[in-house]
């Protein structure tokens, strides 16, 4: 058989030994430029700057989603039908989101292919409406100020481990997200200036994110201080004081005061302070630097970390004086106040929400200056 091949290639006036050389190296090269060991190369090489979590997910959706089926193969063979047939295992069980967050990868991967010249084209741009349409998830959370009053009772009144407790007083009045609160650090916090500075390396965006400290929440971390100041995180775990607290703890502690995922989440402290600050007026690029929802360009984002930091520190402590005034009212039935007048000589404006139609709960609420113009 080799005999033959050989005849075959003089016949056509290619030399057999050029042949088998090029032959090794086409194996070579469909080994080193397969999708998984591009896709590893552009994980290594890009990883370093995300978050550990998000790190996790995405090498995760590859080894057990794309690996698999498309990993062996040469990148700049794979054809957009074999991507979209490996896509629909994952639509199959159910997972639309997991299946379009892949598709995402793969195009990355793909992109830094053409980028390197190991690819000529992203086949997952042709993939553009092939995958059933994600159905929009919003993270339950509870915005009706009576609601929110009775919540805050509930957390108030919950019985379970102090530091737990701790965490769900701290969380609505620091509405950070709930792996940037389990993973707080006493080092990060400054009692003197009230204010929790988390570093960048921990933030979903990668800047560093200040959080100013409304009296009651350094009360909050006061009492904690007591009990967990000896340790590195001021929410150490149970079974190890080395270890944050489980990312499941806060989430355990709601529906153990009866609120179940579809009322409310350890994020959704995050849709009630943006919903009702909003709401009450405060300046809408302080909300949004509050909730580190940071600039897409990465300069501009370290230049801005601190914007708006005056007009946080108002809002931040004003927020906590709203909360505990919600605490206080439990307000009956419900009525929607007319829009608020600016009031030129104090520089503030009263709150527009929905509140209790009684009279004492109403003089409570609107005497309380809680928006600044800023």
């Amino acid at each position: 058989m080799l005999v033959t091949l050989t005849r075959r290639l003089l016949a056509a006036g290619i030399d057999p030994a050029e042949h088998r050389k090029a032959a090794k190296v086409a194996v070579v090269e469909n080994v080193e430029n397969s999708f998984e060991a591009v896709a590893r190369e552009w994980f290594e090489m890009f990883s370093k700057q995300w978050a550990k979590g998000h790190a996790d997910k995405i090498i995760r959706r590859l080894e057990l989603y794309i690996f698999p089926w498309l990993g062996a193969r040469p990148i700049k063979a794979i054809t957009a039908p074999e991507l979209l047939a490996a896509l629909r295992r994952v639509e199959s069980r159910g997972a639309n989101e997991t299946a379009h967050r892949a598709m995402q990868v793969c195009g990355r991967v793909f992109r830094f292919a053409v980028a390197t010249g190991r690819a000529e084209r992203d086949p997952s741009r042709d993939l553009s409406g092939a995958l059933a349409p994600v159905k929009e998830k919003h993270l339950a959370s509870i915005t009706d100020p009576t609601e929110v009053g009775a919540l805050l009772r509930a957390i108030d009144a919950y019985n379970g481990e102090w530091i737990t407790r701790c965490a769900l007083r701290l969380a609505p009045l620091v509405f950070v997200r709930p792996g940037e609160l389990r993973h707080a650090r006493w080092s990060e916090i400054d009692f003197e200036k009230a204010e929790w500075r988390i570093p960048a390396a921990r933030m979903k965006m990668r800047v560093q994110h200040i959080v100013p400290l409304s009296t009651q929440a350094i009360a909050v971390l006061r009492d904690l201080q007591q009990l967990t100041g000896r340790f590195d995180y001021a929410f150490p775990g149970t079974r190890s004081r080395q270890r944050p607290m489980s990312e499941n703890t806060v989430t355990a502690a709601l529906r153990r005061i009866g609120y179940s995922g579809d009322d409310m989440t350890g994020h959704g402290f995050r849709s009630m302070a943006s919903t009702l600050l909003n709401e009450q007026g405060w300046n809408r690029d302080a909300i949004e630097r509050q909730l580190a929802h940071g600039e897409r360009d990465a300069v501009r984002a370290a230049y801005n970390y601190a914007q708006h930091l005056p007009v946080r520190r108002k809002m931040m402590q004003a927020w906590a004086d709203f909360l505990d005034q919600l605490k206080i009212a439990a307000p009956v039935g419900k009525t929607t106040l007319p829009t608020p007048r600016r009031k030129e000589s104090s520089g503030v404006r009263e709150p527009s929400a929905t509140y209790g139609e009684d009279a004492q709960t109403y003089a409570a609420l609107a005497s309380h200056p809680v928006a600044a113009w800023g």
